[in-house]
């Protein structure tokens, strides 16, 4: 009698089960500790990872992210000083017993900055230059080359200098030069640090595009999860020592337990920071929203809360501005090489202002702010803080008038431990060693730097070089701070004490300036936007209605913060409509 259709397929007695396929990557028992450090990080850290999964790898600052990440090709231990314990085994292969130049064949490392990777001067050139390395026939390097181009929508520009990319298309580029060696595994440490949100876009777009082929497996180290999170699989966490916590779906982590992820201090999307906040003022949010399309989904079909237990958006206390401004600019122009960056701008920053100056990459707007504070002389044009001509200040005086953190805080560390990089601001005040020491030490232990007090500053991660940086700025005292990509490196928790820090001098009467590609930060701390596009001021005024004109933001290469974007037409909660910042919404986050 023939199976009916609800049957089971009939099977063979003993049958052999399916053979599982071997991970691709395969991690145990991984510990590496760096020469100087007194303890390993990661520390005993086991997992593998399939063929086609993309996994994303977060943990607090100073958790081994990125000396994970340099393990995977070799170049810990065979580049990177650093005594490493387990085993890291690509397609079988010992990455520890194995050359990092074989290594490349199975695996291909892009890193957050670009411009530390490329080398030739054409886009062809770039992209070809790995496989000529193996010894490829010409028409192998050329076949690899063109493909990889044409995945990243480069190929027309094959041509052209990688100079002239902007930097999404120069990260875009060094994703093309990893595709080209063939390599299985990418591993992207921070791929979107240093871009703007169209760039932002731009690589996600790539690296969609390249798991939707599924012949790569993508291992991802990021912050910034609003845009990361559509394009992971799974979700691997270590905590503050460097040990694994979670391992799981996205669903399974970054949902189900986000509440201790956000208390170990990793980043969370700005959704699902919202979901928790709007739990906790009674809001039935299951499952917990993790995109701005899911939270304004969610809220839309939720029935009303009552508005006793909303605060009134937008009507925080802020501290009284003085009419007469901190920094005056008057005809600026600026030129970097042949090239004019900045044309006529004039612009008040008022005292005890906090303002952003936001663009995209190539706008001008780092440029305005090293000449603010006078890192690059102007050709053209006057900048005043205070009193005080930048132009005619004296080197020494002028980091009493205005403190400067560069975006890459290895351009501005000297010293040789990270104790004598805080002290020596100090000492230039001519202060009583007793109290140099003193202040030194409060100063370490604020920033969480007390542990690496005896270290290079250069053997830091990235996040602590950020934070000693910062710290190295504020000891002067000057009444005006002025920052490029203060969060930059750095871990939820980390991130959040220095806001707030920058809030509690800014409430103090300093005057705080930001050059920030993260649009949420915006939101949340600053009082005004001055928006920046090809040199030239586009637009300033209050953040919330700078936000509110959506094809200027968009014009200039930005995007609305995802919190605004998520609450933006809300006609069933019109309470949450104008929010810009978390601390709008009621609830808490504790």
């Amino acid at each position: 009698m023939p199976d009916s259709p609800s049957s089971p397929a009939p099977t063979r007695a003993n049958a052999d089960p399916a053979p599982v396929a071997p991970p691709l990557l395969r991690v145990r028992e991984l510990a590496i500790t760096h020469d100087g450090a007194t303890r390993p990080s990661p520390a005993s850290v086991s997992f593998d990872i399939g063929r086609g999964e993309v996994v994303l790898l977060l943990g607090p600052s100073g958790s081994g992210k990125s000396t994970l990440a340099l393990a995977l090709d070799g170049l810990i231990p065979h580049a990177v000083p650093a005594t490493l314990e387990g085993a890291v085994e690509i397609e079988g292969v010992s990455t520890v017993d194995t050359s990092v130049a074989a290594l490349s064949t199975h695996v291909a490392m892009v890193f957050q900055d670009p411009d530390a990777q490329l080398v030739t001067g054409t886009l062809l050139d770039e992209v070809a230059f790995g496989p000529e390395n193996l010894r490829l026939p010409v028409d192998e390097v050329l076949r690899r080359a063109e493909d990889a181009l044409r995945r990243v929508g480069l190929w027309r520009r094959r041509h052209e200098n990688p100079d002239v990319l902007s930097g999404g298309g120069r990260q875009r580029l060094a994703v093309a030069a990893a595709l080209a060696m063939g390599s299985p595994l990418l591993v992207l440490d921070e791929p979107t640090a240093n871009l703007d949100p169209q760039g932002i876009e731009e690589v996600y777009a790539t690296l969609g595009e390249v798991v939707a082929a599924g012949d790569r497996s993508i291992v991802l180290v990021e912050h910034n999860l609003d845009a990361a999170v559509g394009f992971v699989d799974r979700v691997v966490v270590l905590d503050q020592q460097g040990h694994l916590v979670a391992d799981g779906p996205v669903d399974e982590v970054l949902r189900h337990r986000a509440t201790e992820l956000h208390r170990l201090g990793v980043w969370l999307p700005t959704s699902a920071l919202a979901g928790l906040r709007l739990r906790t003022a009674g809001f039935v949010l299951d499952p917990l929203p993790l995109t701005p399309d899911e939270l304004h989904a969610a809220l839309a079909q939720h029935p009303p809360v009552p508005s006793s237990r909303f605060a009134r958006p937008g009507e925080q206390i802020r501290p009284a501005k003085d009419a007469e401004p901190a920094v005056r600019v008057r005809d600026l122009t600026l030129v970097r090489g042949r090239a004019e960056v900045l044309h006529d701008v004039s612009l008040d920053i008022g005292r005890g202002e906090f303002v952003a100056i936001v663009g995209a990459n190539g706008a001008g707007k780092t440029s305005l702010l090293q000449a603010i504070a006078g890192v690059v002389p102007a050709p053209r044009g006057t900048v005043h803080v205070g009193d005080v001509d930048v132009a005619r200040a004296d080197a020494r005086s002028l980091p009493s008038r205005i403190g400067f953190v560069f975006q890459n805080p290895e351009h501005q560390f000297i010293a040789h431990t990270v104790t004598d990089e805080i002290a020596h601001g100090l000492r230039r005040q001519r202060l009583a060693d007793p109290e140099v020491s003193a202040r030194t030490a409060a100063l370490l232990t604020r920033f969480g730097l007390a542990d690496r007090a005896d270290a290079h500053p250069f053997l830091l991660s990235g996040g602590q070089k950020r934070r000693l940086s910062v710290g190295t700025a504020l000891v002067a005292g000057a009444p005006v701070l002025a920052l490029d990509e203060p969060t930059f490196g750095q871990d939820r928790a980390r991130a959040d004490e220095l806001l707030a820090l920058l809030a509690e001098l800014n409430s103090a009467g300093t005057t705080i300036i930001v050059v920030t590609h993260d649009m949420q930060l915006v939101a949340e701390y600053a009082d005004r936007m001055i928006v920046v596009a090809d040199g030239r001021i586009a637009a300033q005024g209050p953040t919330a209605d700078v936000f509110d004109d959506v094809s200027l933001v968009e014009g200039a290469g930005l995007r609305v913060p995802p919190l605004r974007r998520a609450l933006r037409g809300l006609a069933r909660h019109p309470e949450l409509a104008r929010a810009t910042r978390l601390t709008d919404l009621p609830g808490s986050l504790s």
